[in-house]
This record gives C-alpha cells, sequence and structure tokens, in this order.
C-alpha cells in the first residue's frame, strides 16, 4: 500500500506546531503532507488517492514516545523490536525511541544499526535507538559516542542507571554537543537507598518495604544541571516523578542551562498509595516508584506550566513469573505503549488538565524536538513525513493485557474503561495499523 494517496476527510486536525485545532481534510501525497485545508478536493494527476471518512475522529500528527524498552537483543522473550513497534503504532506512536539497557547494552555502532534494521523489518512505528553512554553502561569508560550518533542514535543515556562519575558524564555532554544531541538522564542517587523499592514515606513504613526518597532524584536532577551548564550540554531529565525535581528543572530553565524532562502517565495519575489498595501488586513498582499525592499534584502542575516538556511511557515490559514474585525480588517497570493515549484523553484531556493542543504539544511536537527527530515528525505541516494518527476521542474501551500487541502485560491499569482509541495509523504515508480491518497486514 505504499504507492496510495490519501485524503482524511473531515476530521478535527490537531497539530499545535501549525496551530492548527479544527475541521479540515489532510492530503497525503507520496508519503508526505501535501495540504491542510477546510475542504480539499482530489488532485488531478496524483495517481490513486483514496478517501477516508474522518467525522467526528481526531486526526493528529504520529505521537512520538522518547523513552521506551524494547529488550531487544537479548530478551526477546519480553519484546522484540518488531512487538513493540507494533505496540508503539497501536497506540498512538509513529515514532518511538529505545533505551540501551539491552543484553548486551546499544554501546557500538554495530548495536544501533541492528536495531534500525530490525524495526524496517518490522514494518510499523519507526524506532530510534539511543546509544549507552558509558561502555556496558557500567559507567566506567564512555562509549564511542560519535561512532553511534553516525549509526543513528538519537541520544544518549545510561538508562536504569545514573552516571555516577561526575567527571565523566561532564564529558558525556561536552561529545554530546559536538554531536548535537541530549545526555538523557536516569536521575537517582545510587547510594541513599540502594536496596529500595518503593517511595520512601508513611506507605512503605505500614508495609514494611524498603524506601526510596525522592531527595535522591532532586539532588542527582540538581547536580546533572551544573553538569550542563558547566559543559554547554543538553541535558534531558527521564521520568521526573517528584515535586523537587520539577522546581530544580524550573530553576535551571531560568537560568538559561539548556535542560528539558519528561513525566510518564502512571506518576501523573498514580500514588504509593497503590501499593497498599492492590495488595502489593507488583506491576505498581517503577523506577522512580509511584510518589506521594503532593509530588503527583506537583508534577501535574509542571507538566501543565510547560516546566515538564513532555510526557513519555517508559514502556518497560517483564514477563509474568518475573513480576509474579514477592515485592522486593520483582524487576522494576510496567508497560505503556497501549494506555498511555487512553489516559491522556482520559484523565487530562477530559478531565479538563490539557487541551487536545497542549495534550499533541506533549505527546509529539516537545519529544520529536527535544531528541531532533528528521522528516517533520510531530508535525502536519507541508512537506513533512506524513506520519499520522487518526483517533476516536470517545470510543471507550478496557484495558486488557491479554489483547495488548506487546509481549509485556504488566501493568496497573488493567480494567481500567478509558476514552480514545487508535482507529488508523500512517507511517511515511502509508496505513500500517487499520483496527477496524483487525490491526496490521499479514
Amino acid at each position: 500500500m505504499g504507492d496510495i494517496n490519501w485524503l482524511l476527510r473531515g476530521g478535527r486536525v490537531v497539530d499545535p506546531a501549525s496551530n492548527l485545532d479544527g475541521k479540515a481534510d489532510v492530503l497525503i501525497l507520496n508519503g508526505r503532507v501535501a495540504e491542510v485545508r477546510p475542504s480539499l478536493e482530489t488532485p488531478a494527476g496524483a495517481g490513486e488517492v483514496r478517501e477516508l471518512d474522518c467525522d467526528g475522529l481526531v486526526v493528529l500528527p504520529g505521537l512520538v514516545d522518547m523513552h521506551v524498552h524494547l529488550r531487544e537483543p537479548g530478551q526477546e522473550r519480553k519484546e522484540t523490536i518488531a512487538s513493540g513497534a507494533q505496540a508503539a503504532l497501536a497506540g498512538g506512536f509513529t515514532s518511538i525511541a529505545c533505551m540501551p539497557n539491552t543484553e548486551p547494552a546499544l554501546d557500538t555502532a554495530a548495536a544501533i544499526t541492528y536495531v534500525r534494521q530490525r524495526a524496517a523489518e518490522a514494518r510499523a512505528a519507526r524506532v530510534y535507538p539511543i546509544g549507552a553512554i558509558t561502555k556496558g553502561r557500567r559507567g566506567e569508560e564512555l562509549a564511542p559516542i560519535g561512532e553511534m550518533v553516525e549509526a543513528g542514535a538519537v541520544a544518549i543515556s545510561d538508562d536504569g542507571s545514573p552516571v555516577a562519575d561526575a567527571a565523566l558524564l561532564r564529558h558525556a555532554f561536552e561529545y554530546s554537543r559536538r554531536w548535537g544531541i541530549p545526555v538523557i538522564e536516569h536521575c537517582d542517587d545510587p547510594t541513599l537507598a540502594p536496596d529500595g523499592v518503593m517511595n520512601e514515606g508513611p506507605v512503605a513504613l505500614r508495609l514494611g518495604l524498603r524506601g526510596m526518597p525522592a531527595e535522591g532524584e532532586v539532588s542527582w536532577v540538581f547536580r546533572d544541571c551544573l553538569l550542563a551548564r558547566l559543559a554547554g550540554g543538553r541535558l534531558h531529565v527521564a521520568h521526573l516523578s517528584a515535586a523537587g525535581s520539577g522546581e530544580v528543572v524550573r530553576w535551571a530553565k531560568s537560568q538559561g542551562i539548556s535542560v528539558t524532562a519528561e513525566v510518564t502517565p502512571h506518576h501523573l495519575l498514580l500514588t504509593d498509595e497503590l501499593v497498599a489498595a492492590s495488595g502489593y501488586d507488583t506491576s505498581t513498582k517503577v523506577n522512580p516508584p509511584l510518589r506521594c499525592e503532593a509530588d503527583r499534584q506537583a508534577v501535574v502542575a509542571a507538566l501543565q506550566e510547560g516546566v515538564v516538556d513532555c510526557i513519555a511511557s517508559d514502556h518497560a515490559p517483564h514477563m509474568e513469573e518475573e513480576k509474579n514474585r514477592e515485592y522486593d525480588l520483582a524487576p522494576f517497570g510496567m508497560v505503556g505503549l497501549e494506555t498511555t493515549l487512553g489516559l491522556v484523553v482520559t484523565r487530562l484531556i477530559d478531565g479538563g488538565l490539557l487541551n487536545w493542543s497542549a495534550a499533541v504539544e506533549r505527546l509529539a511536537v516537545a519529544p520529536a524536538r527535544i531528541l531532533g527527530l528528521p522528516g517533520g515528525a510531530g508535525t502536519l505541516s507541508r512537506g513533512a513525513m506524513a506520519d499520522v494518527v487518526v483517533v476516536d476521542p470517545g470510543a471507550e474501551w478496557v484495558v486488557d493485557p491479554a489483547r495488548f500487541y506487546s509481549r509485556g502485560r504488566n501493568t496497573p491499569f488493567a480494567g481500567w474503561k478509558l476514552h480514545g482509541l487508535v482507529v488508523y495509523g500512517f507511517v511515511g504515508g502509508e496505513m500500517r495499523f487499520d483496527r477496524i480491518a483487525g490491526g496490521f497486514a499479514d
């Protein structure tokens, strides 16, 4: 279907990068957005043009998730590049950036090339690899950053592990400045609570679980902001979860430090009280942990204000037997590619916390800009690659992990009733996902 052109008629087009929010037609020719206007005619001489009735639907630039764990290579039982890319597109993400904590780590140009090739074969969402900051993510020696960028890495990170050596991270910032990419840091002091499993506070005390204080994150965000200023590099704070971290980012931006930040849906919507209410459900075990209600409200406010730039899923699939253990022993992480958009629509948009334009800014425009993605990712402007998703904003659905395209089932949102369902997904002008026709073509 790659040689088919499309005319998407009568949908509500939301594209904050082009200041669009209203009923319009979208013409896709030769894999790119040709025009967006209130009323378009099928152009003569354009070859086959299929019309798609989008009345009552929302037409968006393809969403961008800049924090995803795909597990391949090395842990394909949890997730493959192909299954993750399909889960992404079914959830509205036409572009995702995958973290390097695979086995082996994505710390060479060859590893970056492998991910890109496997993603191309999957023919679902685009996958942009993130290279490791240090070899093996061990925090001891810089990985070959320039070679990885030339192979297609869009950022560097040791996500899952902060870079403890300040001098080493300073050098990473200096290299990142040279190559024009962000350094994505998992901000947490590893010496403060090395055995913690949930947020430190009254709930952890009541449950008898070891706590992880928010101060470990806040202090690390401050340190990294100072190092970014010293080196002149770009810092991106992954999965910000604490009120104090937002205050540090706000201060750093006011000082002209180049820093951006993301927040996950689970940190926006859930608190540590869920660990107790769920009976120690290990799908609530994430790193950073679910914080208290005051932190949750603070990160929502920071997102609304633009202090926090974007929403990312931190999709982290695990096998059922790994998660079905004592809370202390289960791995951190939950899946999120297929629930993020529905949670944003239901709890943030329908809840009056964000409008559609602000939500798309944080789910598409900002992450594409932070990563410097090519081809006009995150917008429907004329000439941009036609990565487009069409959403039924009123469709009600129930989160059922058994129906996920992802191999991961570990979510605390199972059984939640959500609104906002992706109906069609286009990548480069090709319809690769059609929920009405059954999903993905064989």
